[in-house]
């Protein structure tokens, strides 16, 4: 059985705090597992969730702040040690191949798995899985800072109705869904369209056409809000979005789940962002993320709709 879901591993930003991780996120997406931006403490935060490094196929950094990175070192030292069976791609700034570098090899260690270096450059695709299109776009960060969204090709969804009708039934269902027909009955006479899942990974950015590109009628959106908007300024000006801005982004892209996290520790009411975001007007599915959460990716909307919608 095919798994999606989104496990939170750390929720702070800038420091952690008694009840905050750096940051550190994972997505289960089918068979594959892809980890952003594992901050320090992760490879600790990964054994309390009960995620393995056999999990790990991809790992996306959005840019080479510490609590966006500084767990790289023991991550890619944990794959290593359990002796991965896969080779793992890391996608990262290319601006930033210095520190990755430096993580990668900060320690002395015996290399077992083969970790494809893939850095990011400009905005588009980077890798295509066997279910998703994996893309980047530039964000506006005081450093270069990339966010992540992950496109799953639309498809048909087989109508038992119109199957019924039409006297298919047993093997044949799985051949007309081979072959696209079966004699006079092609697979859109038994068959509606299925939009194919969107999910977006925005990380430390002002608002920008990044955000905009990546939110776009995405059924998740894991996206920053590390202020409120009293200090919407300040925010701005160390290249960051509160929770009000993040919210309404999602509103205006048509997000269907929307999850905020990397909050600044000045904060303690997790209520808080959550009355922020509604009072945006974002009238989707939200959740305030917490560390060791998990949160399964919502069903596919309805055929012909837009991933977003503002139902709940």
């Amino acid at each position: 059985m095919s798994v999606r879901e989104f496990v939170v591993l750390g929720t702070a930003s800038q420091v952690p705090t008694r009840h905050r991780n750096h940051n550190g996120y994972l997505l289960r997406w089918d068979g594959e597992g892809i980890l952003f931006d594992p901050g320090e403490g992760t490879q600790r935060q990964m054994l309390r969730a009960g995620v393995a490094a056999h999990d790990i196929n991809r790992i996306c950094v959005t840019h080479f702040h510490g609590d966006h990175s500084l767990g790289l070192a023991g991550v890619i030292q944990r794959i290593n040690l359990d002796r991965v069976p896969h080779p793992v791609t890391a996608h990262y700034p290319a601006s930033g191949q210095k520190f990755f570098d430096r993580l990668r090899y900060a320690t002395a260690y015996r290399e077992t798995v083969l970790l494809e270096e893939a850095p990011v450059a400009e905005d588009g695709p980077l890798a295509r899985g066997d279910s998703y299109v994996l893309e980047a776009r530039r964000l506006s960060h005081p450093v270069e800072s990339f966010g992540y969204r992950l496109t799953e090709p639309d498809g048909r969804r087989m109508v038992p109705e119109l199957l019924a009708r039409h006297g298919i039934k047993g093997p044949d269902v799985g051949r007309i869904q081979r072959e696209g027909r079966l004699g006079e009955v092609s697979l859109d006479d038994v068959s509606e369209h299925r939009a194919g899942q969107r999910f977006a990974f925005v990380m430390d950015t002002r608002m920008c056409e990044g955000v905009e590109a990546l939110a776009e009628g995405c059924d998740m959106l894991v996206i920053e809000s590390t202020f409120l908007e009293a200090e919407a300024a300040l925010a701005t000006e160390h290249g960051h979005l509160t929770a009000g801005q993040a919210a309404r982004a999602a509103r205006s892209a048509g997000v269907r789940h929307l999850v905020l996290t990397h909050f600044s520790q000045r904060y303690t009411d997790p209520e808080a962002f959550e009355r922020e975001a509604r009072e945006a007007g974002f009238e989707g599915e939200l959740t305030i993320a917490a560390d060791l959460l998990r949160v399964p990716l919502p069903k596919r909307g309805p055929a012909g709709s837009l991933a977003g919608g503002s139902a709940g």
